[in-house]
């Protein structure tokens, strides 16, 4: 059961995290942003119960570390030795491989859980500011545990994770994370920070419907944070960005030769793939 939480870092996720918490629970709330001007805000808005100092990392039941990868890494190896007794640590970065592998031996023996998690939520903007508590609402929150992490653990996760709004739970490896985290977010906003570079895109007013927005929407991006998780995952990423660069140069080739057949069939592929990915969902 989980009466306690602490919330490492106060950005979007994490500040709609604490927010969801003190909407949707009872929880007592400790909270930590390396910003005082954040922490003091959230803390006037009555978001937060106290303020979350290392001395009280021992009183929390769960522990959601939502700071950059290689941030996160250092918080909890920092900390190792302070967090609560068979209590649960989660961290909330969008990749995983970087943060499971090199805490595994870190947490081992240590007394408490880790488990890496991603929630599938997020929208353009960024910050405290931005954040609110309804995010989550029917979000998707992936988990990548260690192989002899108890059930019970997952489920105390899982069970909280349901009153903060979320309503699916996908296991997963920290390996196929980060290979269908490539293809299904960061090559996403990799084509849409390339497609709003062409000299075109100044010239969109009064040309635009829905497709440009859809396009663009997540260029509107923090790059300190995309450049890091982008590094981070550069193989699994490169791979997906490769692929679609012959698959852009097959639809050129076609196009630049007028060849209508070839054309209508790969538009006919896209489509029945689109529509089979739908079928699914």
């Amino acid at each position: 059961m989980v009466e306690t939480v602490g919330v490492v870092g106060l950005g979007l996720i994490g500040g709609s995290m604490a927010k969801a918490i003190r909407q949707y629970t009872g929880c007592t709330l400790l909270g930590y942003d390396t910003d005082g001007a954040v922490l003091s805000r959230a803390l006037d808005e009555g978001v937060l119960s106290a303020a979350l100092t290392a001395d009280r990392l021992a009183e929390c039941d769960l522990v959601i570390i939502a700071l950059y990868p290689q941030a996160a890494v250092a918080y909890v190896t920092a900390h190792r030795d302070q967090f609560r007794q068979g209590g649960i640590v989660m961290d909330c970065g969008g990749v995983k491989g970087v943060v499971c592998t090199p805490l595994e031996d870190v947490v081992r023996d240590a007394g408490f859980y880790f488990v890496g998690g991603h929630p599938m939520a997020g929208i353009e903007r960024s910050g405290y500011a931005n954040a609110f508590p309804e995010l989550f609402q029917g979000a998707s929150l992936i988990l990548t545990p260690y192989s002899g992490t108890p059930q019970g653990c997952l489920d105390t996760i899982w069970e909280f994770a349901q009153r903060l709004g979320f309503g699916h739970l996908q296991p997963s490896t920290p390996q196929e994370h980060d290979h269908i985290i490539a293809y299904t977010s960061q090559l996403a906003h990799v084509v849409s920070c390339a497609y709003v570079g062409s000299p075109s895109a100044p010239n969109f007013e009064g040309f635009s419907a829905g497709s440009f927005k859809d396009m663009t929407r997540v260029a509107k991006l923090n790059e300190e944070m995309w450049t890091e998780l982008f590094l981070e995952n550069q193989d699994a990423l490169v791979r997906e960005i490769d692929t679609l660069v012959e698959e852009l140069a097959a639809f050129a080739y076609v196009i630049r030769r007028g060849d209508r057949e070839n054309l209508k069939t790969m538009l006919r592929r896209a489509r029945e793939i689109k529509e089979a990915i739908d079928r699914d969902c």
